[in-house]
């Protein structure tokens, strides 16, 4: 039998087509599914490109907009803080205000509870009438006294600087006593009268009549030593004396009375406070109270009782 022409053959070669036949359908199918797989995608590749270039533009625009928010937040901040500062001097200047308010009032307030007559010249310059009497009067304590027995008083306000010159005296081994202090319109009254029956008008020299007395003030002392007591009339040679010409000052308290002053005869043991700033003054000056214009001891009645 030829090979050729074998039906085995034929039969193999038959089959050899169909197969390729069905290879070739399949191969073609899948090329068309491919196909359309491609295009899908490139369809979808589109939209893709489309929400993204979409995207895009939103974002820009976002963008965009968050810049002039930015912006104008910037702006707002420094406006907000503009106004801070603003706020900040506004307050600033109405604690000034308050403060210069306070400061005033304070003022004020020691204006009107500080006694006017505290620094007026007397000795028949001015005159404290019979009603005159100092607001707060502190008794002196007997142990500072020259007479325990005879109860004395003196300015409340006065009392504090009294009572450090004393104990600093003391302290340095001074002797210094307290004889008289606040003396009423009465009292100096019933004084000058019996000055006057037993000196006549010679009285007049070392005795103020009554309203012209610094003593009715309760911010004056005459000082005298234990061993002196009431015959006072040599207290300038006393150390009680020195130590008061040197120290007085620095506790307020001035000697009203020098030598060769125009009113009574000299009265080293009569002291008066004005306050330090004014005695300080009168001591760094060498002057006598009774020598300068009122209207500039005036300016020192505001601080009379500064520390």
């Amino acid at each position: 039998m030829n090979p050729e022409t074998s039906p085995w053959k034929k039969l193999f070669l038959a089959l050899l087509a169909v197969a390729t036949v069905d290879i070739l359908v399949y191969l073609g199918y899948q090329n068309y599914l491919l196909k359309q797989e491609n295009f899908l995608l490139e369809a979808e590749l589109v939209k893709t490109r489309q929400a993204f270039a979409s995207t895009t533009q939103d974002l820009v625009v976002n963008i965009d907009a968050l810049k002039q928010l930015l912006t104008a937040t910037n702006v707002d901040k420094i406006n907000a803080e503009q106004d801070i500062l603003k706020q900040r001097e506004l307050v600033g200047a109405m604690d000034a205000e308050v403060d210069s308010l306070s400061s005033t009032l304070g003022i004020y307030t020691k204006i009107i509870n500080t006694d006017k007559e505290l620094l007026e010249k007397y000795s028949r310059i001015y005159f404290l009438n019979e009603n005159y009497i100092p607001k707060y009067l502190t008794p002196i304590p007997s142990v500072y006294t020259y007479e325990p027995e005879k109860e004395s008083s003196i300015s409340t306000e006065v009392w504090p600087f009294l009572q450090k010159l004393l104990d600093d005296a003391k302290s340095e081994g001074i002797d210094i006593k307290i004889l008289s202090a606040y003396r009423s319109f009465g009292t100096q009254t019933k004084i000058k009268s019996s000055y006057t029956i037993t000196y006549g008008s010679g009285a007049n020299r070392f005795s103020a009549d009554q309203g012209y007395s610094e003593h009715q003030l309760g911010t004056t002392i005459d000082f005298t030593t234990s061993k002196l007591g009431t015959n006072f009339d040599t207290f300038e040679k006393t150390s009680g004396y020195t130590w008061l010409t040197e120290n007085a000052y620095k506790y307020g308290f001035i000697l009203s009375y020098p030598k060769n002053n125009i009113y009574y005869i000299s009265e080293p043991w009569h002291w008066r406070f004005v306050g330090k700033n004014l005695a300080l003054r009168l001591h760094n000056e060498n002057r006598n109270f009774y020598d300068i214009p009122q209207r500039e001891i005036n300016e020192y009645l505001l601080s009379i009782f500064d520390q």
